[in-house]
């Protein structure tokens, strides 16, 4: 099918795509391209891709199209409670509206790109996707606030499809280490050290970014009937964590590293552990592969390979909130949080990880 991918040059974007051209689907991406530049690695393979703002996005834009996969986003708590108001716009409004596009383009399936953050402070109980959704940050709060508004436009010809998605990690070529796993590697590859800045008492689901490109090929695919207007928590029921629990294997996996506690480090509010079943009951075909110690020894690898050097870590390349405000300082992007001199939309081939 003919699939546009938006947050195609993200760091679940950069797996995505290339994921879905070998499945066999037409892929195009569409991305701003802020943090192009925070590579490790890179890939030959080529794609079309249209450099434009997701909410600069048009009707034209999604014809054509069979499906959406919607991973544009202000990605993470830190860069929501930057601006709570660009949050709302971005994750939640322009969200709509792009699900709105693209049912009157009449594309069949829309995948949004959602969080498990949406279900906030859920304390030690599993929870399925009938648990009540309590967000406790703007990027949460844009999450479900989303899932509310898009699944009110599913009807006969258009199927909504939500995947929450457990806290994510791997290796990928738009690298992130404002992610725990990614971050845990990263300091004890190169530091020695594992530093967890809460108490480490707080749940976290956590989910191999392949797994997240498998959960979205097999939602196009999979019958209409098992995935139409359904929110599936993405994962695996046995990989919820406490933050100590992730830094203690990361410290077996790292030899001769070290796990410390932030001086200044206090209880994390955001806590909760999430039943996965559903999914693989729904869509069968779905059988995420990977585990935190397989992952953690995949960015060993990646992070020798490239390689990931100390001077990355001290100029915060792959945190993406450092990196915005030195696009906002620079000039680059403006306080709306739009690249300046992007001009109209342009297309090219791009490599993923180029």
């Amino acid at each position: 099918m003919r699939v546009l991918v938006t947050g195609s040059n993200g760091y679940i974007g950069s797996v995505l795509v290339p994921w879905l051209l070998a499945e066999g689907h037409r892929v195009v991406g569409m991305d701003s391209r802020l943090f192009a530049h925070c590579s490790l690695g890179s890939s030959s393979q080529e794609f079309e891709e249209r450099v434009i703002d997701v909410r600069d996005l048009e009707v034209s834009d999604l014809k054509g199209f069979d499906s959406v996969c919607h991973l544009a986003a202000l990605s993470n708590d830190p860069l929501g409670n930057l601006n709570p108001g660009l949050t709302e716009e971005i994750n939640f409004r322009a969200s709509v509206r792009l699900a709105q596009l693209a049912k009157a383009a009449g594309v069949g399936r829309f995948v949004f790109s959602s969080s498990c953050s949406l279900y906030g402070a859920a304390g030690d109980g599993f929870l399925t996707e009938g648990a009540a959704l309590a967000p406790i940050t703007p990027y949460g709060a844009s999450k479900a606030d989303t899932e509310r508004a898009v699944t009110e436009l599913a009807d006969k010809s258009f199927s909504p499809i939500f995947l929450r998605n457990a806290t994510a990690y791997g290796a990928s070529p738009r690298l992130r280490l404002d992610l725990v796993i990614n971050d845990f590697v990263a300091s004890a590859c190169l530091y020695g050290r594992i530093e967890i800045r809460s108490d480490g008492t707080p749940w976290r689901p956590v989910v191999h970014v392949e797994d997240i490109c498998r959960a979205f090929a097999a939602v196009l695919v999979a019958p209409r009937e098992a995935v139409h207007n359904q929110a599936f928590n993405v994962g695996r029921t046995d990989e919820n964590y406490r933050v100590s629990e992730l830094a203690e294997i990361v410290r077996e996996t790292v030899p001769g590293s070290v796990v410390e506690y932030a001086a200044d480090g206090g209880p994390d509010l955001r806590c909760y552990r999430v039943d996965c079943g559903e999914f693989s009951r729904q869509v069968p075909m779905y059988k995420p592969r990977w585990n935190v110690r397989r992952g953690a020894e995949q960015l060993i690898d990646a992070f020798r390979r490239s390689p990931l050097t100390v001077n990355d870590l001290k100029q915060n390349r792959f945190m993406r909130l450092p990196v915005l405000r030195q696009l906002m300082e620079s000039g680059t992007v403006d306080g709306d949080l739009r690249r300046c001199g992007i001009g109209n939309a342009t297309s090219q081939p791009v490599g993923v990880g180029s």
